[in-house]
C-alpha cells in the first residue's frame, strides 16, 4: 500500500504527514493513553489503513516534517483534528497547547487569531460541536 496520499470514507484527500502528526500529538504527553490509540485506530480505518498498518506507522513514527495544506477548511480540520486527539485522553496539558499552536502558525493561520482559535476548537471538540459549525465561528471571530 502505497502511504503517500489516503482517501477518507468522505472523499477528502488526507496525506501521511497528517496522519503522522496526529500520532506526534498523540506522543506528546510521552506515551499513547487507551483512549488517543483508539482514535489514531479510527481515524486510520477511515483512511483504509489496517490495524497492523497502523501499528507500523505509529511504531516507525520519526519526527517528519509537517507540510500544511493550502485551504482554510483543510488547514481547520487539521487543526481540529489535533484538538481532538489532545481531548481523546480528556487532558489537556500546555505541552499540548504548545503543539496545537505550534501547528497553527506553521499552517499559516495569524498570530492575532490563534489563541481564540485554540480555546474555540478545544472547547467546541469538548463540548461535541460538529466541525462545520466551529468553522462557522471561526470564521466570524476571525473576519
Amino acid at each position: 500500500m502505497n502511504f503517500s496520499d489516503f482517501i477518507t470514507h468522505n472523499g477528502k484527500r488526507v496525506n501521511k504527514e497528517h496522519y503522522i502528526h496526529l500520532i506526534q500529538v498523540s506522543m506528546i504527553d510521552g506515551s499513547i493513553s487507551k483512549s488517543e490509540m483508539e482514535l489514531l485506530h479510527k481515524e486510520g480505518r477511515k483512511f483504509g489503513l489496517t490495524d497492523p498498518e497502523i501499528e507500523k506507522l505509529i511504531d516507525s513514527e520519526s519526527h517528519d516534517h509537517y507540510h500544511p495544506p493550502y485551504s482554510l477548511n483543510d488547514k481547520f480540520d487539521q487543526i481540529y483534528n489535533i484538538a481532538e486527539m489532545i481531548l481523546a485522553d480528556d487532558v489537556v496539558t500546555d505541552s499540548e497547547k504548545k503543539i496545537m499552536r505550534r501547528y497553527a502558525v506553521t499552517a499559516g493561520f495569524n498570530d492575532d487569531v490563534i489563541e481564540g482559535l485554540i480555546n474555540l476548537l478545544l472547547e467546541g471538540v469538548a463540548n461535541g460541536e460538529d466541525e462545520d459549525k466551529l468553522l462557522k465561528k471561526f470564521k466570524k471571530m476571525s473576519s
